[in-house]
């Protein structure tokens, strides 16, 4: 029996035994599933995708994403740039109050963005704020940043900074304290995290719903049972699979978007032999990309190189790249080229905590092991994985990894030499200096230029093996209405979502 057959019968016999009947006197709080417990609510520290989902509804920054990606505004009402791109002065919003009940003064935007910068924080957002010289309060409402060189995606970046009171930031981990549309009433372990309407929310009337539960339920069979009876009415995250099992069932809607989000294998390159260029793109060479997103995404998803397709104005197409096309013999001549002798052995931790991971991981396994490596995998749990990730404790890793609506997001606290999230022991002066560049140039075609260079550069022989960019699908009940899918994972439109008794 195949996966997928056996996850639907799993699903009809869940649905059998009555799992999922429905809850009237739940109708105004909105419930969701998800498969793993947040890696702690601290949005300056944790990153992990199952944190993100739950921390998008309870802080904001100055700006926020929309949906077509573009910048909006969200705590500063309005800014504006001096004409050298160095001042930036951000008009806040009157009014806005944390949920601790005080209300947010320009002192507070300025603790947040020197929290994140301070190396003793280790913020993994740091790298996108290193332009910043000096932020002072002008009033209580008006926030002036001094740049010490122009920085194009700031408006962008600022929109994943978010804004928290100075006096809760020790325990923001557990006691989340942000001026989002929700915030947290309950947190039950590995179980479920309740949050509840915020009453001071200052975008009048908003947000609809009386509050969300996200449900941890590790078992995909169990989430595709639950919404399809009634149990819940939001799957925000939805892989290929769940995906092909919830179509056409009654009282159901799919919803799709192109991910920023992708598959891959990271690589040490202070591990020997990894640190030679040569091996990086053998390792390239050995993977059959349309067969691992035929076998683990179910044929959802499309190739890529090192930016989404989604980020269309920026993203080099994947027959730019040749080593991004399988070709085991040529993959054995550049591990010949290198001076090695076959197999070549690497351990890849893998984030278990994701099915689709662990899948990806199995089929790059099988593919490189028939073109010269002698791979083992290392299933680990998220917590495990994470910490050795932070620490750098891998030869490679086989992962699903965020992008972000401007190239500099990614590129630069990745690949930059010391960059926040430069796990991958990295260093190319020359990708430095064009970073550099790409940061400070206004002109968006001459920006275009820059990362064409710095994509191909990186494509074959940086420490990202680039695997796949999947369909980014969510599961709604028919009865919830005004939720839009991000790119970004964001789930900010919940706050003019609403449900049909």
């Amino acid at each position: 029996m195949s996966r997928l057959a056996f996850r639907l019968l799993a699903a009809g016999s869940l649905l059998a035994l009555g799992l999922a009947a429905p809850a009237a006197s739940r109708a105004q709080t909105l419930q969701i599933a998800t498969d793993a417990s947040p890696v702690g609510l601290d949005p300056h520290l944790a990153t992990a995708f199952s944190t993100a989902l739950i921390t998008s509804t309870l802080y904001e920054g100055l700006t926020a994403i929309g949906d077509d990606l573009g910048v909006e505004p969200a705590l500063a009402e309005s800014w504006t740039v001096s004409p050298d791109g160095l001042t930036y002065l951000f008009k806040l919003r009157p009014g806005v109050r944390f949920h601790s009940g005080r209300e947010m003064t320009a002192a507070d935007v300025i603790a947040s963005i020197e929290r994140v910068r301070d190396p003793k924080t280790s913020s993994p957002l740091a790298s996108r704020f290193a332009a910043i010289q000096g932020a002072e309060a002008v009033g209580t409402e008006t926030v002036k940043l001094t740049l010490s060189t122009p920085s194009a995606p700031l408006l962008t970046q600022l929109a994943g900074l978010a804004i928290v009171p100075p006096e809760s930031v020790a325990s923001l981990g557990r006691k989340p304290d942000g001026t989002g549309p929700f915030k947290l009433t309950d947190w039950i372990p590995d179980t479920a995290l309740v949050l509840g309407k915020n009453p001071a929310y200052w975008a009048a009337g908003l947000p609809h719903l009386d509050g969300l539960k996200f449900n941890i339920v590790p078992e995909a069979a169990t989430r595709e049972a639950g919404i399809a009876g009634g149990t819940y009415q939001l799957l925000p995250v939805v892989d290929g699979a769940s995906a092909a099992a919830l179509f056409g069932r009654p009282g159901v809607k799919l919803l799709s978007v192109q991910d920023l989000a992708y598959s891959l294998v990271g690589l040490n390159v202070s591990r020997p032999p990894l640190d030679k260029p040569e091996v990086r793109e053998a390792f390239n060479l050995a993977l059959d990309r349309p067969q691992i997103i035929e076998a683990a995404y179910y044929g959802r998803g499309a190739e890529g190189g090192p930016l989404s397709p989604a980020l269309v104005q920026w993203a080099l197409p994947a027959s730019a790249f040749p080593c991004l096309h399988a070709a085991p013999a040529a993959a054995r001549a550049k591990l010949a080229a290198a001076g090695l002798k076959t197999p070549v052995k690497i351990t890849l931790n893998v984030l278990g905590s994701l099915q689709q991971v662990v899948d990806v991981a199995q089929v790059v396994q099988a593919q490189a092991n028939k073109a010269g490596f002698d791979v083992t995998l290392n299933v680990q749990e998220q917590g495990r994985f994470i910490a050795d990730w932070r620490a750098s404790a891998f030869e490679g890793f086989v992962s699903l990894n965020s992008g972000g609506p401007d190239p500099d997001d990614y590129f630069g606290r990745t690949f930059a030499t010391g960059g926040a999230t430069n796990v991958f022991k990295y260093s190319n002066p020359e990708i430095d200096r064009q970073l550099a560049a790409a940061r400070a140039e206004a002109q968006p075609a001459a920006r275009r230029e820059i990362y064409n260079q710095v994509q191909k550069a990186l494509a074959c022989t940086g420490p990202v093996v680039t695997l796949a960019y999947g369909t980014l699908y969510a599961a709604v009940s028919n009865g919830l209405e005004g939720f839009t899918p991000s790119p970004t994972r964001s789930l900010r439109s919940l706050r003019e979502a609403t449900l049909k008794k």
